[in-house]
C-alpha cells in the first residue's frame, strides 16, 4: 500500500509525521513563504550592532526532497541573529529560515534540538539565487556589509520574503451616468465629474497595494476643441491624469478615456472605507468645446487589492 494515511482523522491509527507534512503542503497549495505581509521581517537591532532581529510571524517551508512535504514555523517575539563583523573585505550574507529534519538532512535530534531555526549563510555571491536550493529553507533577507563594519543598519538589509499565498480581492463597478451633464470648464480646478461616478470602497485589512483601472467611454464632445485632464481619486490619493486632447472642430463626436493607477495602501487605509471618484480639469485656453455625459456614456471601475510583504 503506497497511500500515506490521513493524519488525526481516525481513532487508533499510527500516523507518520510525513502525513501531516503532506497535508500542510496540500493546504498551502504547493507554495511556501511567510503567512502574512508583516511576518518574519528582518530589521536592525534596536541599537545597531553585530546582529539583526527577526520579527513575529509564521511561515510555510517546503522540503527540498520529493514528497517530503511542508513544515510550519512560528516566531513569537524578536529573534536575535548574530552577524559577524567584516574585516578588510565587504561580505554578503543570506539569512534564511531553515528546517533540518533528520529524516532527510542533518543530524539534529528533535527531542533535544530545534529542527527549525534562523540560519545565516555567510559570504555568498551578491547575485546568488541558488544558495538554498538544496536546503529545506526560505530566504528572509540579504545583508550586504561593507568592509570593517560591525553594526548592521537598515540600508544593509534587503528584504527577500515572499508570501506563501498572497490574497487578492477584485471588484468591478459599472455606471451609466445621467445624460446631459456638461463637464465643468473652470481651468485649474479639479471637480468630481460625472457626479454619479462615486463609489464607497471597502479596503481589506490585509491589503498592501491597490490597482485601479477606470474607463469612461462614450463621452460626447461638441462645439469645438477640448483639452481635458481626467483622474481617479481614492481616499486622498490622486491618480496620474489622463489627457483628452481633441481638436477636430465643431462637429459632435465620441471619445473614451482610460485611467490607470497603482499605489501602496497606507496602513491607516487598511480595514476602512474610502471614496473612489472621477475628477476632471478642463483647460478652456485650448478650446471652447464641451465635454458631456450623454446617452450611451458608461463608466467602469476595476479595483484590485493585493497583498505583498511589508
Amino acid at each position: 500500500m503506497t497511500l500515506v494515511q490521513p493524519p488525526m482523522m481516525v481513532h487508533g491509527g499510527d500516523h507518520p509525521a510525513r502525513a501531516m507534512r503532506l497535508m500542510i503542503r496540500d493546504l498551502a497549495r504547493g507554495r511556501q513563504g511567510v503567512a502574512e505581509a508583516g511576518d518574519l521581517k528582518v530589521r536592525p537591532l534596536a541599537t545597531p550592532g553585530p546582529g539583526v532581529r527577526v520579527g513575529d510571524g509564521s511561515a510555510i517551508v517546503h522540503g527540498a526532497r520529493p514528497w517530503q512535504g511542508a513544515y510550519t514555523q512560528a516566531n513569537i517575539g524578536d529573534a536575535i541573529v548574530e552577524v559577524l563583523p567584516t574585516g578588510p573585505y565587504a561580505r554578503t550574507d543570506l539569512l534564511v529560515l531553515r528546517i533540518e529534519d533528520p529524516e532527510f538532512e542533518g543530524d539534529r535530534d528533535p527531542r533535544h534540538e530545534d529542527v527549525g531555526y534562523f540560519h545565516l549563510i555567510q559570504g555568498i555571491d551578491p547575485r546568488d539565487t541558488t544558495a538554498v536550493r538544496e536546503m529545506t529553507a526560505i530566504p528572509l533577507a540579504r545583508i550586504t556589509i561593507p568592509r570593517n563594519t560591525a553594526a548592521i543598519t537598515a540600508e544593509m538589509i534587503s528584504d527577500l520574503r515572499r508570501l506563501a499565498n498572497p490574497r487578492a480581492e477584485r471588484t468591478l463597478r459599472t455606471l451609466h451616468p445621467k445624460p446631459g451633464a456638461l463637464a465643468p470648464a473652470e481651468h485649474g480646478r479639479w471637480t468630481a465629474w460625472p457626479k454619479d461616478a462615486t463609489w464607497t470602497v471597502e479596503i481589506p485589512a490585509w491589503a498592501t497595494k491597490a490597482a485601479v483601472v477606470l474607463t469612461v467611454t462614450g463621452l460626447r464632445i461638441e462645439g469645438g476643441s477640448v483639452y481635458v485632464e481626467v483622474r481617479t481619486v481614492l481616499g486622498d490619493h490622486n491618480g496620474a491624469p489622463t489627457v483628452i486632447d481633441d481638436d477636430q472642430g465643431t462637429s459632435a463626436r465620441r471619445t473614451t478615456a482610460v485611467l490607470a493607477d497603482s499605489f501602496d495602501v497606507p496602513a491607516h487605509y487598511r480595514g476602512t472605507r474610502q471614496q473612489l471618484t472621477v475628477q476632471i480639469n478642463q483647460n478652456d485656453k485650448y478650446g471652447h468645446g464641451n465635454v458631456s455625459a450623454a446617452a450611451g456614456t458608461a463608466v467602469v471601475a476595476d479595483v484590485e487589492f493585493t497583498e505583498s510583504p511589508i
